[in-house]
């Protein structure tokens, strides 16, 4: 078993305690680990650890992460943080250092959502994919269009995150067993296992750590209940969420997700896991 990694100083603005960082995701240590729960600092150490292998490429002047500056943070209605802005001082006994400054929000998960009409011919690839039309201010846009997709809570599991926002976002129940992780399926023993990061896609790696798990569902519908799903109005007011449905045919998912990294990952990783026959 790995040992804990060095505790490293940590310093706080006024208003937030060490207890409350540690209560957010990205610093909160779970003691019964996923691939994809592991808390920031300690997926840092372990892969600053492995520069002790002849192999790495910096084992002759090795990198150590010395200190962290928590410099400001958001909160959500709640009051829980939603937001942690911080630099980290990450340098090698020369005085080198990497860039390291880095918004945490936590890992979140998405979903490609399949419908398939009752009335298509047995071994047809005839499937459309549900996607969600919203307001996305931070990307500038009233209409943004995306797979559907959510944060994961502090308490809360991947694939139960995933189950809850296709509930609340599509109006679609569903057990959590009935969800396929696409993420796992498609790196296991991908690069970067041994660093322990998560299995899932990190959209803006060098300036955020969101990650996100991407899950499938498919289900068979009436043709007719297809037109009923498109321009359907859905989300959680009091979330502030204003969601319109968009029912595209699989086939132009490229082209119409093709500014939303979670779609065209989500698509890629389904693709390809088809390819290998690692799909039904």
């Amino acid at each position: 078993m790995d040992s804990p990694p060095e505790r490293v100083p940590v310093s706080l603005p006024d208003g937030i305690t060490e207890d409350q960082l540690r209560s957010f995701r990205p610093f909160k240590v779970d003691q019964t680990p996923t691939p994809a729960s592991t808390d920031w600092i300690a997926t840092l150490s372990k892969s600053l650890g492995l520069q002790a292998q002849s192999s790495h490429p910096f084992h002759s002047d090795p990198y150590a992460l010395r200190s962290v500056t928590i410099q400001s943070f958001d909160r959500f209605g709640g009051g829980g943080l939603g937001f942690v802005k911080l630099t980290a001082s990450v340098t090698n006994a020369t005085g080198e250092s990497l860039p390291a400054a880095a918004l945490l929000r936590g890992p979140s998960v998405a979903m490609l959502v399949m419908l398939v009409p009752d009335d298509a011919p047995a071994g047809s690839d005839e499937r459309y994919v549900v996607l969600t039309v919203q307001p996305r201010v931070p990307a500038g846009s009233l209409g943004f269009v995306e797979l559907p997709a959510g944060m994961v809570d502090d308490a809360g599991s991947f694939r139960g995150a995933a189950a809850k926002e296709m509930e609340e976002e599509l109006g679609m129940t569903i057990h959590e067993d009935e969800l396929t992780c696409l993420s796992e399926l498609a790196s296991p023993t991908a690069g970067g296992a041994d660093e322990g990061l998560a299995a899932a896609m990190f959209p803006s790696a060098g300036g955020c750590d969101e990650h996100v798990t991407m899950y499938s569902h498919e289900r068979r519908i009436p043709r007719d209940q297809l037109r009923d799903w498109s321009g359907r109005l859905t989300g959680l007011r009091s979330h502030g969420e204003r969601i319109t449905l968009k029912v595209v045919p699989m086939k132009d998912l490229w082209r119409e997700g093709a500014r939303d990294a979670k779609a065209l990952g989500a698509l890629a990783l389904w693709e390809g896991l088809r390819r290998e026959g690692r799909l039904r």
